[in-house]
């Protein structure tokens, strides 16, 4: 390892996330790139405006999306933790309508679902999360969408292998 990856991995060992595995081990690689999108990540999941129940639920409609089966895997298990049911983890690897879902999930869920899908969204369902969130909330939600998708990308790029033990159908 370079002095710069040396640094970089050990503030991210210091941090929350405790070590570097994952999309920061790929990440590593580009020791500039690791400090903007650690650092950014580091806000959105542990910082953010957003319940953690409602930002697990983002990152798996963003995985899904992306057919990032270790991202997949990883927040399927935070999501349950969160209070997520088990249902509608696998409605949402299904590809299907979220079910079992309180009425925030839901509209997270359709909040994320179109902005994938779409690139933007509607302005019903803008007004919704807006009066949910705030407009903090509506810049923390998309950019949760935004991170995690910049993510799945680096490591379906790099194949990132997918965790043992793996408890979720994958996307």
């Amino acid at each position: 390892m370079t002095d710069a990856q040396k640094i970089a991995a050990a503030i991210v060992a210091q941090g929350p996330r405790g070590s570097v595995r994952g999309p920061f081990a790929i990440l590593l690689n580009s020791p500039g790139a690791f400090g903007a999108v650690q650092a950014l990540g580091t806000y959105l999941r542990f910082e953010s405006t957003i319940p953690a129940n409602l930002r697990e639920l983002a990152i798996l409609a963003t995985a899904r999306h992306w057919r990032q089966e270790y991202e997949w895997q990883v927040h399927a298990v935070i999501a349950q933790e969160e209070g997520l049911s088990t249902k509608a983890i696998a409605s949402i690897a299904a590809g299907f309508p979220i079910e079992d879902a309180s009425a925030e999930e839901e509209l997270i869920h359709a909040f994320c679902s179109q902005l994938h899908n779409d690139n933007g969204v509607d302005d019903a369902t803008y007004a919704r999360i807006e009066n949910l969130l705030g407009r903090e909330g509506v810049i923390d939600l998309s950019a949760i969408c935004g991170y995690y998708a910049l993510l799945a990308m680096v490591m379906n790029v790099a194949r990132n292998p997918v965790p043992t033990g793996t408890l979720f159908p994958a996307p």
